[in-house]
């Protein structure tokens, strides 16, 4: 669990909370279904418009890795291309079936079954970069599903406020009805703002680094895969290691 997410979360709302009743008003003010529904299903009625079902399917199940990150897994694949370059230089290329067969990872596995193939190395990385630049796009087309949402928020928010306005303009003969709309109007407004900057963007930029920080190992290993298909020198693939264990 990213213990930091839930409390950005948590200090955000308190944060409103906290002005709104510092300036006298009451919370309950702030809570206004109709604003919400117009904001937020307006949103991404809009996002889905722009989005292929499937990418924005797929946006949606990564909010999760907001919340609950995929665990750090650079320090288990350090200790796997120690592994392979070990078995490589020892018992020769054909040896890396057996961790080809164990490897969880499908980009790893893809790339020792090129290996024990005998797959030119030059095509062998040309196959692996093609490979990352169709994930790259698949994931960095997903995330956009929440940066898109948080373009249309605030102009759906002042749709919200004009239709709230226009409620208010068709009940100027009864002043009952016209602080509801008022408060749709102004409240829409809050909702659209608030939700793309303090949710939709951050959201968004979280999930952008995760997948800077998966592409970036899998283009650690697709060099690896390189280098221990070409007999490249072991310090060049320590080095590997080595910027593959620098904190990002």
């Amino acid at each position: 669990m990213d213990w930091a997410s839930i409390a950005g979360v948590v200090i955000a709302l308190i944060g409103i909370a906290i002005g709104q009743t510092m300036e006298g008003g009451k919370l309950s003010s702030l809570v206004q279904p109709a604003a919400f529904a117009i904001v937020v299903v307006g949103t991404f009625g809009a996002v889905l418009l722009q989005s292929k079902l499937r990418t924005f399917v797929r946006g949606m199940k990564m909010l999760r890795l907001v919340f609950a990150p995929p665990p750090d897994t650079r320090a288990a694949l350090a200790r796997d291309i120690s592994a392979w370059n070990l078995a490589a230089r020892r018992d020769g290329l054909l040896s890396l079936e057996r961790h080809m067969l164990a490897a969880k990872d499908k980009f790893n596995s893809k790339g020792l079954r090129l290996i024990v193939d005998g797959i030119n190395p030059d095509k062998l990385r040309q196959l692996l970069d093609t490979e990352i630049t169709a994930y790259e796009t698949e994931q960095r087309l997903a995330v956009r599903v929440w940066e898109s949402a948080a373009g249309y928020a605030p102009t759906i928010g002042i749709l919200g406020a004009v239709l709230g306005l226009i409620h208010v303009m068709e009940n100027l003969t009864d002043p009952t009805k016209l602080g509801a709309g008022i408060a749709v109007a102004f409240v829409s407004t809050i909702y659209g703002v608030g939700l793309a900057n303090l949710f939709f963007y951050p959201i968004a930029n979280k999930l952008k680094a995760i997948v800077n920080q998966n592409v970036h190992q899998q283009e650690i290993a697709a060099a690896v895969f390189y280098d221990i298909a070409t007999g490249d020198h072991s310090r060049v693939i320590e080095e590997r290691i080595a910027t593959l264990l620098r904190e990002h």
